[in-house]
């Protein structure tokens, strides 16, 4: 292995920066969060969605479009993403990639973006909703 270049930052880093600045929420917060009108987003493949499961109500918009969809300021924005105030909770699988997600979010001006710590797999063991793999 070479030397990491000047600069860079391990993955670690880079996800602990991003935690220290999320209000991360557990399964049953996200659950009273979503009641209480929060937009829960998972942003897993169809195909990991497929073999585990979804959370009935979460929206689907895989990572690879998140921003585009949610940033007021898109064009290809979905129409109830037009505030910087909107309650987002985004889930992955187990909490790494929706809490790098989150982050991301925030830098488009969405102060209230978090993730559930866990992800859909904390969900699950917590014993809330899911639909059954396929």
């Amino acid at each position: 292995m070479t030397a990491a270049p000047a600069g860079s930052r391990s993955i670690a880093e880079i996800l602990d920066e991003a935690r220290a600045r999320l209000n991360r929420l557990g399964p049953l917060e996200t659950d009273t969060a979503v009641r209480d009108g929060a937009v829960l987003i998972d942003i897993r493949p169809a195909a990991q969605r497929a073999e585990f499961g979804e959370i009935p109500d979460a929206l689907i918009i895989e990572r690879n479009v998140l921003e585009w969809r949610l940033d007021p300021r898109s064009d290809a924005r979905l129409p109830f993403a037009d505030n910087y105030d909107l309650a987002v909770i985004i889930t992955c699988q187990e909490g790494y990639t929706s809490s790098l997600a989150a982050a991301a979010l925030q830098n488009l001006g969405l102060h209230r973006a978090t993730d559930l710590a866990g992800g859909f797999k904390a969900w699950k063991d917590a014993g809330l909703p899911t639909t059954a793999a396929a």
